[in-house]
């Protein structure tokens, strides 16, 4: 009797909702960190804020995200995705809440700390549950649309701040405190979802597991394919250590060379655009509003390619995003037109791999440290971000142009990462991606186990010397 495989099974109703509710707090992530782009320049007037002060309201998230993702990874793989899974969504609706009510700058760059943490926990959490839920041939696509998700978040933020500039003194208190509905909305939603059975296995609990896979898939489901993955140890240290260590490194690096240009330009889209030109009225809100929509096109654009080469598609993306920014360094009066085009074609080609930053973590590590290894990527990542959210006023306040250049310097510095370390592993089961093989490869890649059941083999992983 053939048993169900939680890897090689299709993508179930069970599989959707676990997806959309992990991209739920991606939207939120997306909302928190994009609202502010349009409240600064309000709150900058109201307090008269000198650019390093508004570069430290705009980036003490960031800050915050690199705590939370180093502390709360490892917290999920002890005592398991579900309690942070919840705890984190209820810490953005009270800490959203309370920024209505600050009087002073210092206090809401406290609240956007607090809310750094929460949101770099979510990061650690959210692609760790969606891949371990994942089959094998989906996981590629499904993680695509959670990471959309942060991209919907984003635009949904500008059209909600360009709709609230009206609304009196106080605008930017409502445009914060906003990012509370959508935390209830998806607080509510998570509520039900069940343990990761991987993380069950891997601490001992096979009956409970079993449980939860006889539930998603039926009666006949079996363990059997998750074991390998769940042998691992939950040890904040091994993520430095062998193959891991280079693992690692290559997630980090890539994945803070992919934010500092997109948080830089997102947090002070308007700001910018307007030093280009479009500063009529509204038109540099409006203008970001279009800008972030083609940030939602390309994020979407990755599920054409992201099952015919993860590091191929690293790499496109890296070199494509360069180009539309050189432009912008290169052109001294552009249209506004110009502007809106070119901004438009960094966010498609730059977000059609931002599924990568939940992808790799996610598969190039195992059960016991792989929310550990999330967390602290995007603990390391936000130091670029952050650095990047911080200078972006002080080099605005310089040039634009000087910015645009930096912004492409860095995505120069992200395809060399990335054609050195990347590694492919389109294809492969968990267990099979995350294995730390020393058997290499002509190529300079890892021989990952084979998959020998009745499927054709999977593509060993190829991580470049």
């Amino acid at each position: 009797m053939s048993t169900a495989s939680l890897e090689k099974s299709r993508p179930t109703r069970t599989h959707w909702l676990i997806t959309l509710y992990a991209g739920g707090g991606e939207f939120c992530d997306g909302y928190i960190l994009s609202i502010v782009g349009v409240a600064l320049p309000l709150l900058t007037a109201d307090y008269h804020l000198n650019s390093f002060d508004a570069g430290v309201v705009g980036s003490a998230s960031l800050v915050g995200m690199f705590a939370g993702g180093l502390v709360f990874g490892y917290v999920t793989d002890r005592v398991g995705r579900q309690k942070v899974y919840l705890f984190d969504i209820a810490a953005f609706i009270l800490l959203s809440a309370a920024q209505f009510f600050v009087t002073d700058p210092w206090q809401l760059t406290v609240l956007r700390f607090l809310m750094g943490i929460a949101i770099g926990a979510d990061f650690a959490i959210a692609g760790t549950i969606a891949s371990e839920f994942a089959p094998r041939d989906s996981r590629g696509p499904l993680l695509v649309i959670m990471v959309t998700m942060w991209s919907v978040g984003a635009a949904v933020a500008y059209v909600v701040g360009w709709a609230m500039l009206s609304s009196g003194h106080d605008d930017w208190r409502w445009m914060l405190a906003s990012s509370a509905i959508p935390a209830v909305l998806i607080l509510l939603l998570r509520f039900g979802t069940p343990e990761s059975p991987r993380w069950l296995l891997s601490k001992g609990r096979g009956q409970e597991a079993e449980a939860v896979l006889k539930q998603m898939l039926g009666p006949d489901a079996s363990l059997d394919d998750l074991e390998a993955d769940t042998a691992s140890r939950t040890r904040y240290g091994d993520i430095f250590r062998g193959a891991y260590l280079r693992r690692t490194v290559f997630v980090s690096v890539f994945w803070a060379c992919q934010l500092l240009p997109i948080y830089a330009i997102t947090t002070y889209e308007p700001t910018i655009l307007s030093s280009f030109g479009l500063a009529d009225g509204n038109d540099s809100y409006l203008g970001s509003v279009v800008v972030q929509i083609f940030f939602v096109v390309g994020s979407l654009s990755g599920i054409l390619v992201i099952n015919k080469g993860r590091r191929t598609l690293l790499l496109w993306s890296f070199g494509l995003s360069a180009i539309p920014l050189l432009g912008l360094a290169a052109l001294a009066h552009p249209s506004p037109a110009v502007v809106i085009v070119l901004f438009a074609a960094f966010g498609v080609a730059c977000f059609s791999s931002q599924c990568l930053q939940a992808v790799y973590p996610s598969e190039l590590f195992p059960t016991g440290v792989r929310a550990t290894a999330n967390g602290f990527a995007t603990g390391i990542s936000r130091v670029g971000a952050a650095i990047g959210t911080w200078g972006a006023p002080v080099v605005l306040d310089h040039s634009t142009r000087l910015a645009m250049l930096l912004g492409a310097v860095i995505c120069a510095i992200g395809w060399g990462t990335s054609y050195v370390l990347a590694p492919e592993t389109s294809g492969l089961t968990l267990a099979d991606a995350s294995a730390a093989d020393t058997d290499h490869s002509p190529r300079g890649g890892p021989r990952a186990r084979r998959d020998t059941s009745s499927t054709p083999p999977s593509p060993a992983v190829k991580e470049p010397s």
